[in-house]
Parts: structure tokens; C-alpha cells; sequence
């Protein structure tokens, strides 16, 4: 009977040191897993820092040829509008005053 109950705390023992290392190595791997989550993010972040970095130039000239040809444009349309105002402005300010005097 006292070999049986030895055997049994033996056993249960060894259940615990088994149950013991299962558990630290959970500990391990999610330790592991977090790890190399910020690890990839880091990775990812670095590169699409230095895609940024290297693309800058060029998105910069394309973005400035952009704005240049924009105002380019808006200066075309506001030279127009000053021409129109120029060649019918009296006309307009007399319609207008007519229409609102009703004459």
C-alpha cells in the first residue's frame, strides 16, 4: 500500500513538472509571438519609411509641375474674366441697375 501511495505522489509530481513546463513554454511562445509582431511592424514601418524617403523627390517635382500648371490656368481664367469685364462691364452694371429699377 505505501508503494502505490509513493507512486501515485510520484506520479503527480511529474504531472505538476509536466504541467509546469507546458505552461512556461505558452508563456514562452506568446512572449515569442509578441516579439515578432513588433518585430514585422517595425520591418514594415522601416521600409515604407525609406519608400517614402526615396519617392519624395519626384512626388515633389510632380506635385510642384502640378501646382505651376494650376496656376498657370487660373491665371489664363482670370485674364478672360478681366477681359470679359473690361469689354462689358458698363453693359452688365446697366442691365443690372435696369433690371432692379424695373426699367
Amino acid at each position: 500500500m505505501q508503494d502505490l501511495l509513493k507512486q501515485i505522489v510520484e506520479m503527480d509530481k511529474k504531472a505538476r513538472e509536466i504541467t509546469d513546463a507546458a505552461q512556461r513554454e505558452k508563456i514562452d511562445s506568446e512572449k515569442d509571438v509578441v516579439r515578432s509582431r513588433e518585430d514585422i511592424r517595425k520591418k514594415y514601418l522601416e521600409e515604407a519609411r525609406s519608400h517614402i524617403k526615396k519617392n519624395e523627390p519626384q512626388e515633389r517635382a510632380i506635385a510642384e509641375a502640378e501646382w505651376l500648371e494650376t496656376k498657370k490656368r487660373n491665371e489664363e481664367l482670370s485674364r478672360g474674366l478681366d477681359r470679359l469685364y473690361s469689354e462689358n462691364g458698363d453693359k452688365w452694371v446697366n442691365e443690372i441697375t435696369a433690371r432692379v429699377t424695373g426699367e
